[in-house]
């Protein structure tokens, strides 16, 4: 179980830098509009990452009991 969790957080940690740094890029590039959609994403994806964690932690703990 807890292998399954790493990958999670792994996995929801990369989706965090790869929307950050598709953001960054349309900024760079000087499509603001896509930027703020991209920025908009990344505050959800780190909201997501953020839950993956939580439950993460929780579960192990739980299972530590």
């Amino acid at each position: 179980m807890d292998i399954i969790l790493n990958i999670l957080i792994f996995l929801s940690l990369g989706v965090v830098v790869f929307v950050l740094f598709g953001g960054l890029i349309s900024m760079a590039r000087g499509n603001h509009e896509k930027s703020n959609i991209m920025m908009r994403y990344r505050v959800i994806a780190q909201a997501g990452a953020l839950a993956v964690i939580a439950i993460s932690l929780w579960l192990k703990q739980a299972g530590a009991d």
